[in-house]
């Protein structure tokens, strides 16, 4: 089993690592030659470089995996996505929960300027991290004395972006797992606070700061719960590439930026607030099995992915 799960996952990896070497080639080129000339022409051409890279991402939900991801949104929400800046806030359940985020990115429109504040280390892995240097996601070092100037720095720097973004931050700050809710609820008892059962007590400095760099400029808060239903198995990165499908149910709500309160003590409130209510949806998603207040928008399965897949196959 091991050695026909390695007959596959071999030949796609090796065949996304030299297309995407190729990419990583041609955004240095523009990167040196093009940025110091025109900031925005060359984000319109990473843009599609980019996208290029993350399409084959996408194919292996899509396509290969046949992961099917179920969205629940108000119609309105729904239809302004990819139309506007926005950050991007959602629980950490599962190790693809960012390929779950790049395919409603790409169904939205805007799967090339989409970005992450991701861990440093992340920049330095070559294809995927390369590219998200040249694309200008946001690299922390998990020390807040290093990192309010860097997140202040690089939201600034997305004044001028040409086209709609997604800014996403995980502000559990890490993946879910049982040990670290047990954690979770250890502290939250010893604190006072509510005791989560499906989410992790969220770390707010970062998405406090991000609040308050992105207010003038970014319209709306994407609040995205994600949740697998109970006939579904939890979707990993190794099923994906063996090609097993799963489910994931994704819960969006847009929340105006305007409206959170002013003081930074205040928006960290409202993000724990964010956060208890998160919990208590995703107790009724465990009871009913679907995000019942919200319906069910239809996403497809575009066939872009699958020609990037073809083009960069031949």
């Amino acid at each position: 089993m091991a050695i026909a799960a390695a007959a596959v996952i071999v030949p796609l990896g090796l065949l996304f690592f030299i297309s995407g070497l190729a990419v990583n080639l041609i955004q240095a080129v523009c990167f040196v030659l093009i940025r110091p000339l025109s900031k925005n022409t060359y984000r319109k051409i990473n843009r599609v470089l980019a996208e290029l890279l993350w399409l084959q991402l996408v194919w292996l939900v899509d396509w290969w995996a046949g992961v099917k991801i179920e969205v629940f949104a108000d119609h309105e929400s729904f239809n302004l996505m990819g139309k506007e800046h926005a950050l991007v806030i959602c629980n950490h359940r599962s190790d693809i929960d960012w390929l779950v985020g790049w395919v409603l990115a790409q169904r939205s429109g805007c799967l090339g300027s989409t970005l992450a504040v991701m861990k440093k280390s992340s920049k330095f892995l070559p294809v995927i991290g390369w590219s998200m240097w040249f694309s200008e996601y946001l690299f922390l070092e998990r020390s807040w004395a290093k990192d309010e100037n860097t997140l202040k720095a690089g939201i600034q720097r997305l004044k001028d972006f040409p086209r709609p973004f997604w800014l996403a931050l995980f502000v559990e700050g890490t993946r879910f797992t049982q040990a670290k809710l047990l954690a979770a609820q250890e502290y939250a008892t010893s604190q006072g606070l509510p005791v989560p059962r499906n989410v992790l007590i969220p770390r707010t400095k970062g998405f406090v700061s991000a609040v308050s760099h992105m207010r003038s400029f970014v319209p709306a808060i994407y609040d995205m719960t994600v949740a697998i239903p109970k006939s579904s198995p939890s979707p990993t990165m190794l099923r994906l590439f063996k090609g097993q499908s799963s489910v994931v149910h994704v819960h969006v709500k847009r929340r105006l930026m305007k409206e959170l309160p002013e003081t930074d003590e205040a928006v960290a409130q409202w993000c724990k607030d964010l956060f208890v209510e998160k919990d208590k949806l995703l107790d009724k998603h465990i009871a009913e099995d679907t995000f019942s207040d919200q319906p069910l928008q239809d996403i497809g399965r575009p066939i872009k992915s699958l020609l990037v897949r073809l083009l960069m196959q031949n």
